[in-house]
C-alpha cells in the first residue's frame, strides 16, 4: 500500500491502490443490510436501461455511469469527487509542485467555489483577489454545481493565456470582474526570516512543502547564531496547508516527540496516530503562533499541537476549520474516487472541521487588509534589491521627461494607505512581556531587564501594549 498524504484545501489524500470496486463495495455493506442494499441496485441499474432505450437521444452508456459516479460523490461533500481518467491525471498534476495556474487554494464553502486564500506573489495576488472571494463565473461560464476539480480544469491553463473570473465580494456592493494573466506557479515555503525585534524572531511559513521542516529549522539556526533567540514568531496567516508529512515535522520542531494529530474514520484501517520522533534546540523558545481565515488543514495541526500542549500562544482570528482526509482509490479503466475517509483531531481530541481552531488572543484583520499588508511587504523587499542596485560610472545628460498621466495601477499604488500589521505588533508586545516576566527575580523585582535596559526614548517598554 502507498501512502501519499496531503493536507490542503484542494489537495491529495492517501492514495490506495484497490483491485476491483465491486470488493470495495462488499466489504463496506454490512451483511444484514446486503439484501436491500442490492434491491436499491437494482433501481439504478432499471434507471440505466430505461434511459438507454427511451431517452430521445443515442446516449453512451460510459457518459451515464460515470454522470450518475459523480452526481454520488458530489452529494457526500464538497471534497468527494468521482474523476473520470481525464480529470484524474489533472489531479496528479497538482502533485509535480509547477503548473500553469493563477495561484490561489480554492474550496467549496456554502455550496460556493471560494478563494481561501490567493499566494503570495502570483498573478491572483497581484490583481487583488482576496479570501472569501466568491467565483460566480470562470471565463463566463458559470460555476453553479461545480466540482472542485473541474473548476481547476477551468483555472489551469497555458502561461501567458488570460482567464476572466466574476466575482462576488462581501461588502463590495457590485460584481467584480478580473482577468489574470496564468503564470508558472512556484511558491518559496519559508519567508520573511528575520529578527523583527531584539531577541525575538520572526518566520513566516507560506505552505507545508517538501524540505519546509528542514528550511525552516536553517532559518532558525541562523537567526539564533545572529542573535540568541529569546522569542518567536512563527506566522501562518494565510497558509493553506500542504504535506501532512512536513506539518507533522514542523509540530515536532516546538513540541518534540508527542502525538501531534490523529485521524479517525469509520473503518479501524483509517485511524491513524502521527507522532513527533525528537525535538529541536528550539523547544524551549517562547513561542507565539499567527492565524487566521487562510490558515487550513496543515497550518491547524501545527497550531492545534501547540495550543493543546500550552507550548505557545495562538494569536490573530480564528482558522479555517478543514479537517478531514481524502483517499484517492484508483479505478482498473483510469478513473479514480476521492472519497473523504476520515477525520484529524488534534492531541486532546479535538476535531477542528468546519469549526476552525479559535486563538488564545484575537486580533482581527480583515483579508483586504491582510492582502494590502502582503502587498507592503513586497513592496519594501523591491525597494530594498532597489536600492542595492549600484549606479552607473557614467550617467548621460538626458532632459527630464513630466508625465503627468499615470497609469491605474500607479494610481491605485499612491491612493493605498499604508496598513499596521496590528496582529504582528500584539505578538512583539506579548513577548517582550514574557520575557520581563522571565527576567524579574523574585528577589529583585525591579530588576532592569535586557529590554528595558536598550530601550530607547519613547520605546513602549510595558508588559502588554492595548
Amino acid at each position: 500500500m502507498k501512502l501519499f498524504s496531503r493536507v490542503g484545501l484542494f489537495t491529495l489524500g492517501v492514495v490506495v491502490s484497490v483491485s476491483c470496486a465491486s470488493l470495495f463495495v462488499a466489504k463496506s455493506v454490512p451483511a444484514e443490510s446486503a439484501k436491500d442494499f442490492y434491491k436499491k441496485l437494482d433501481l439504478f441499474t432499471d434507471v440505466l436501461a430505461i434511459v438507454q432505450k427511451s431517452y430521445v437521444d443515442e446516449v453512451d452508456s460510459q457518459d451515464l455511469i460515470y454522470g450518475a459516479l459523480k452526481g454520488m460523490l458530489g452529494s457526500l461533500d464538497p471534497h468527494s469527487q468521482f474523476m473520470d481518467p481525464e480529470m484524474y491525471k489533472e489531479m496528479k498534476v497538482e502533485t509535480e509542485g509547477e503548473f500553469g495556474g493563477l495561484g490561489i487554494e480554492i474550496t467549496i464553502k456554502d455550496k460556493w467555489l471560494t478563494v481561501v486564500t490567493p499566494m503570495e506573489g502570483t498573478p491572483a495576488f497581484e490583481e487583488g483577489l482576496a479570501p472569501g472571494d466568491r467565483i460566480i463565473k470562470i471565463d463566463d461560464k458559470s460555476t453553479e454545481d461545480i466540482t472542485l476539480l473541474e473548476a481547476v480544469k477551468q483555472l489551469r491553463g497555458k502561461p501567458g493565456d488570460p482567464v476572466n473570473l466574476l466575482i462576488m465580494r462581501k461588502g463590495a456592493g457590485e460584481f467584480l470582474d478580473f482577468e489574470i494573466t496564468r503564470a508558472i506557479i512556484k511558491i518559496d515555503s519559508v519567508k520573511d526570516a528575520k529578527m523583527i525585534a531584539e531577541g525575538i524572531g520572526y518566520v513566516r511559513l507560506t505552505q507545508f512543502q517538501d524540505r519546509s521542516s528542514q528550511e525552516l529549522v536553517v532559518a532558525l539556526t541562523e537567526l539564533n547564531k545572529e542573535e540568541k533567540l529569546r522569542g518567536l514568531i512563527l506566522d501562518l496567516r494565510n497558509n493553506p496547508g500542504g504535506l501532512l508529512s512536513e506539518a507533522i515535522d514542523v509540530s515536532e520542531i516546538f513540541v518534540g516527540d508527542k502525538l501531534i494529530v490523529s485521524q479517525k474514520g469509520r473503518l479501524t484501517e483509517q485511524n491513524a496516530e502521527y507522532k513527533g520522533h525528537g525535538g529541536s534546540e528550539f523547544l524551549d523558545v517562547p513561542l507565539v503562533v499567527m492565524i487566521n481565515g487562510g490558515s487550513a488543514s496543515g497550518s491547524e495541526i501545527v497550531a492545534g499541537a501547540v495550543q493543546d500542549y500550552g507550548r505557545g500562544i495562538l494569536l490573530g482570528s480564528k482558522s479555517f476549520g478543514k479537517g478531514s482526509v481524502q483517499s484517492v482509490l484508483p479505478m482498473k479503466d483510469g478513473s479514480a474516487l476521492r472519497l473523504t475517509t476520515a477525520k484529524y483531531y488534534t492531541p486532546k481530541d479535538r476535531s477542528v472541521h468546519g469549526k476552525g481552531i479559535i486563538p488564545d488572543i484575537v486580533v482581527d484583520i480583515s483579508d483586504k487588509d491582510m492582502i494590502q499588508l502582503l502587498r507592503q511587504r513586497r513592496k519594501e523587499k523591491l525597494k530594498k534589491v532597489e536600492e542595492n542596485i549600484p549606479e552607473p560610472i557614467e550617467k548621460e545628460d538626458k532632459p527630464e521627461v513630466k508625465i503627468d498621466k499615470k497609469d491605474k495601477k500607479d494610481k491605485k499604488a499612491e491612493e493605498e494607505e499604508t496598513i499596521a500589521d496590528v496582529q504582528l505588533d500584539r505578538a512583539v508586545d506579548l513577548l517582550k512581556g514574557l520575557d520581563i516576566l522571565m527576567h524579574k527575580s523574585l528577589t529583585n523585582p525591579f530588576a532592569i531587564t535586557p529590554f528595558q535596559a536598550n530601550a530607547k526614548d519613547g520605546d513602549d517598554v510595558s508588559i502588554l501594549k492595548n
